[in-house]
């Protein structure tokens, strides 16, 4: 065995012996291709530059034949700036008229309702009242003590003509019989008050429209009671004149003055305008909403119904400068407003503007975004359909 294992070194020797030749031999290209590498430049393995390219402007558009679309200038206008507010119809206070009874009883007839029109001396309401048979009563007691002191007096007188009585008795004669007199008046009167006459004794006191108007307010029903100079049976409102009653905001209060006009229109009738002046303005703010009341009286044309919603517009006294342009310059696109001037190159630039109240002539307001002298397309409808082919 041991001879069979010194066999098998021997026969070893030579291959490691040939191994280590053959490294020395490649040793040295080896450290070579090392080195080569090591000196390398970074760059030649770094990746290729982005190239970057510009964004394109999207507020440009390219036409070929530019010439077919006409241009127009757009032009200075002088304008007093208007504020548009909200509001509804109230009728004047001032106008209103309180219908009462100076009579205590019940309701025998109404012989008017809520939003009738009445003419002034026109029968409202018939109440049955105590009140009214006590004036007769009083009213016929002073008329018989009437009678008996001035019977009394012209005896008086008799007596003093044949020398049976003295001065001071015809005198105190007289005096009750001036008194007596009186009395008849002042019971005459207060029945005339309570709407009898006091020749024809009536238990019914008759109310009357004291002014012409529409009844706005109604208080009683049949058969109800009424307080003498309590609560109001009807209200009469003299709707020849109404207010309109409107929310102007904090930031707009500067621009409203007492005195200034207003153009009132009503929802009802739009294409019908009123002119009106403003007469008051509030001192309380809403603390809610931040706006004050301001009150404009306007003469009602017979159509203004108390209630009704109207829309008010304040006319500033100092006038600003606007552009104007055509209407159809401007192009509405997702609830903005913008129109195209021409750029260099035969392009078309589409500019934002923001555009205010149709002009007559079909002009119409830029407020901003266009400047007076500058050329815009004259139909911007037209050239948007040839740049979307």
């Amino acid at each position: 065995m041991r001879d069979m294992n010194r066999g098998n070194v021997r026969q070893l020797l030579p291959i490691a012996a040939l191994l280590r030749f053959l490294f020395i031999l490649f040793l040295p290209a080896l450290l070579a291709t090392v080195g080569c590498n090591a000196h390398a430049d970074p760059a030649a393995e770094a990746p290729p530059a982005s190239t970057v390219v510009t964004d394109t402007d999207v507020s440009l558009f390219s036409v070929d034949h530019p010439a077919q679309f006409p241009l127009a200038a757009a032009v200075a206008y002088a304008t007093a700036p208007k504020l548009v507010v909200t509001g509804t119809v109230a009728p004047d206070i001032s106008r209103n008229v309180p219908v009462i009874s100076l009579a205590t009883g019940r309701v025998a007839a109404i012989h008017a309702r809520l939003g009738d029109t009445v003419k002034k001396g026109q029968l409202l309401l018939s109440i049955r009242s105590d009140d009214v048979a006590s004036g007769f009563s009083d009213y016929r007691k002073a008329l018989a003590d009437e009678v008996l002191t001035h019977a009394q007096q012209q005896r008086a007188k008799d007596l003093f003509d044949h020398g049976a009585m003295s001065m001071n008795d015809l005198q105190v004669a007289q005096d009750a019989e001036d008194k007596a007199k009186v009395d008849v008046e002042t019971m005459a009167e207060h029945l005339r008050l309570l709407g009898n006459d006091p020749d024809k004794p009536s238990g019914v006191v008759e109310v009357y429209a004291p002014i012409a108007g529409v009844i706005t307010d109604q208080q009683v029903t049949n058969a109800a009671g009424v307080q003498a100079l309590g609560s109001n049976p009807f209200t009469i409102s003299d709707l020849s004149y109404i207010w309109v009653v409107c929310d102007v905001y904090e930031n707009d209060l500067p621009n409203v003055s007492v005195g200034e006009p207003a153009e009132v229109r009503l929802n009802a009738y739009p294409d019908k305008v009123i002119a009106g002046h403003i007469s008051n303005i509030g001192a309380i703010l809403d603390p809610s909403i931040r706006t004050a009341k301001v009150r404009i009286e306007v003469p009602n044309p017979g159509v203004i119904r108390l209630g009704m919603f109207a829309t008010a517009t304040f006319h500033r006294q100092k006038k600003e400068t606007y552009t104007v342009v055509p209407a159809s310059a401007i192009l509405h696109i997702h609830d903005r407003d913008w129109v195209y001037v021409p750029a260099p190159n035969q392009k078309f630039r589409r500019l934002e503007v923001v555009s205010g109240d149709v002009m007559p002539s079909n002009m119409q307001e830029i407020k901003s975004g266009l400047a007076p002298g500058q050329q815009v397309v004259a139909n911007a409808l037209i050239l948007e359909h040839t740049i979307e082919q």
